[in-house]
């Protein structure tokens, strides 16, 4: 019997499945429709197609926590803050909306905790951490004992400064453990020991939002499976699920970052360092950017409306996926998305009760997706698809064809505006950057994108279905630790005992995980003093001395050229200010080798009536028939298990050495 290492990625449409055989390296694949009712059983049904296997580990990609906050099913949450500071989530940051501008327009939307939830406990603590107030034992627990009352069980505490010091808040704790047993608590020293009050509010109350539902759920999975796991995080690393569980709002982008992971590994080996990747799935369409090999990260994301201020891959997430929805808008133009079928009912041609056209429908009417999903698994009602997409058409008064040519083009702009707020809003030219596509649907619009962006070309993996899986085989098991320490005399010898108490910290949990000798990576945060936000720079390891210094602020002026196009690297009116010290501590595994594709020739094809610029009989090929320098000429279908790849007249398809389909253009305006 085989040992194998399995990733298991539940999106919002399939559960994708890869399994790495530890010894041969031989990847196995499978999909599943996804359960939302109960994504366990999803999971379960996924790892049960591969048959008896000898499973030496399983990582898992989760959306449970992100659908929680992207669809504000947040039940009823407490707060817990300093006194004189109930107000720090009204007042924010006083911002308002890009778009917005001045606008009277614009509405605040609710607060995560209505204030009649908010309660404070008298106590105050300096930037330094030194008491200035002592903790009112009495109003601590008089405020337990409230949340008690009201059946209040998540709860988070953020007190003022608690990032330098957090002795009042783990006494806030221990109070909440004596009086309200039941209660589930985050404490912000916990989950972001780092300054800026409002930022370590919201993502502390996040993570005491996610945090019922995720132990119950990977509790629950755990049973079922009779077995430990592993969970994907957004940092690019992953955590054993009794670890995780301590902290889940780690794993908000836990698929979405294992799928940038594993497109970069693919794509590094094919010889592509620096790509875009575009994970386009059944609910939505997630774009990153990747530099020599390494997904950009940064600790300035958002969960829908709630900032998260951890370290995450910086992924943008937009709501254009197969199951999006076509619609007409009260002034009569058609809109798609963000609003999407999921998978139950999903769209009309899932034959499931879907009564509303999406994006997969337009696919089917036009041909460019067989009849089926799966290699036959999930038949498809294109006669549904039909009828959906004429009735949108006689309200639009539009032809069928131009109605569902229309509804794929407002798509591929969806995707391609994601993708230029990644680039060209960062400074990035985007014809510099090839395009990995991968996902359930994110190859059917990869021709549009090229002739949108101007990308040089668009790479489809194998199995482009099982990206994230296969990502989640590919990662380290990884922590990160902040610590705030703000100063323009930076102090060495304070410096060094920082760094030695996370990477203290950081051996600890990964010892629990059973790495003997783990790596640590370490960073810090500068900025010029009088700036409100700071720049993130690596760190060298070492003696934290005179030369270490000099060199942590060179890197830090390189860095700042290069996002802002200047720095102050001779001035001496612009000090240099630190703002905080991180450790990322990392446990490395054994990556799955991707080895080079030697099935030799081209298969035979088929053909299908598909509508490009007109509907002709299409040759269909299939994806496992073609080997290594293959070409294939738009207009063509290529065909796979669990993909499909039109390829529009004015395009080509040739397969490189390692099997990955590399799209490109050869003439402009296809």
């Amino acid at each position: 019997m085989r040992s194998v290492r399995i990733g298991v990625d539940t999106g919002g449409t399939f559960t994708d499945v890869v399994a790495v055989d530890e010894e041969s390296g031989e990847l196995f694949t499978t999909k599943t429709p996804s359960t939302p009712a109960d994504p366990a059983d999803g999971f379960l049904a996924g790892v049960g197609k591969l048959g008896p296997l000898d499973v030496t580990g399983i990582v898992h990609g989760t959306t449970v926590a992100t659908n929680r906050l992207l669809e504000d099913r947040i039940g009823d949450l407490g707060f817990i803050t300093t006194e004189g500071f109930e107000f720090v989530l009204e007042i924010a940051r006083q911002s308002v909306p890009d778009g917005y501008g001045n606008s009277y327009f614009w509405v605040k939307p609710p607060r995560i905790v209505p204030v009649h939830l908010v309660k404070t406990v008298g106590g105050r603590l300096d930037h330094t951490g030194a008491e200035v107030r002592p903790f009112s034992e009495e109003q601590a627990v008089e405020v337990a004992r409230w949340f008690r009352a009201k059946g209040i069980t998540a709860i988070g505490v953020c007190f003022l400064h608690s990032y330098a010091n957090p002795s009042h808040e783990r006494r806030m704790r221990e109070i909440l453990w004596r009086e309200h047993p039941e209660a589930v608590i985050s404490l912000s020293s916990d989950v972001l020991r780092e300054y800026r009050e409002y930022e370590r509010s919201v993502t502390t109350l996040v993570d005491a939002a996610v945090k019922p539902v995720m132990r119950g759920y990977l509790a629950g999975l755990s049973t079922r499976l009779g077995r430990r796991f592993s969970v994907m995080k957004s940092n690019g690393g992953i955590l054993s699920a009794r670890e995780v569980v301590n902290k889940p709002i780690t794993t908000v982008l836990s698929g979405p970052a294992a799928g940038a992971l594993g497109a970069a590994l693919i794509a590094s080996t094919a010889g592509h360092p620096s790509v875009i990747t575009l994970d386009g799935g059944g609910t939505s369409t997630d774009v990153a950017v990747v530099t020599d090999g390494e997904p950009s990260v940064t600790t300035e994301g958002s969960i829908g409306r709630y900032p998260v201020k951890i370290p995450m891959i910086d992924i943008v997430t937009v709501g254009a996926g197969g199951g999006s929805v076509a619609w007409v808008s009260p002034e009569g133009t058609l809109k798609v998305g963000p609003r999407s079928a999921g998978a139950d009912p999903g769209p009309l041609c899932y034959g499931r009760g879907g009564t509303e056209v999406t994006v997969t429908d337009a696919h089917v009417f036009l041909g460019r997706i067989p009849p089926h999903l799966l290699g036959g698994e999930i038949p498809l009602d294109a006669d549904a698809a039909r009828a959906g997409i004429q009735a949108l058409a006689g309200k639009l008064g539009l032809s069928p064809e131009r109605t569902a040519t229309g509804i794929l083009e407002i798509s591929a702009f969806n995707q391609s505006n994601a993708i230029r707020r990644l680039t060209v809003q960062r400074g990035l030219d985007v014809r510099d950057f090839p395009l990995v596509t991968f996902g359930g649907s994110g190859p059917l619009l990869a021709c549009r994108l090229i002739d949108i962006l101007g990308l040089p070309s668009v790479l489809v993996p194998r199995d482009p279905g099982n990206v994230s899986a296969f990502g989640l085989l590919t990662v380290d098991v990884k922590n990160d630790y902040v610590r705030t320490y703000v100063t323009r005399d930076l102090s060495l010898d304070a410096a060094a005992a920082i760094f030695g108490e996370l990477e203290q910290q950081a051996g600890d949990e990964l010892g629990r995980e059973g790495f003997a000798e783990p790596v640590f990576q370490r960073g810090a945060d500068l900025r010029y003093y009088g700036q409100a936000y700071e720049v993130r720079v690596p760190v060298p390891a070492g003696e934290v001395d005179d030369a270490w210094r000099a060199e942590v602020v060179a890197r830090f002026h390189d860095a700042h050229e290069k996002l802002y196009g200047y720095a102050y690297r001779d001035d001496p009116r612009h000090d240099v200010e630190w703002v905080n010290l991180r450790v990322s501590g990392i446990g490395p595994i054994s990556r799955p080798v991707i080895r080079r594709f030697d099935k030799p020739g081209e298969g035979a094809t088929s053909v299908r009536q598909v509508h490009f610029e007109e509907t002709r009989d299409t040759p269909i090929h299939q994806r496992a028939a073609l080997g290594p320098g293959a070409t294939v000429q738009g207009p063509a279908v290529i065909e796979e298990y669990g993909s499909t790849i039109p390829i529009h007249p004015g395009f080509s398809a040739k397969i490189d050495e390692y099997g990955n389909v590399v799209i490109t253009a050869d003439r402009q305006g296809a």
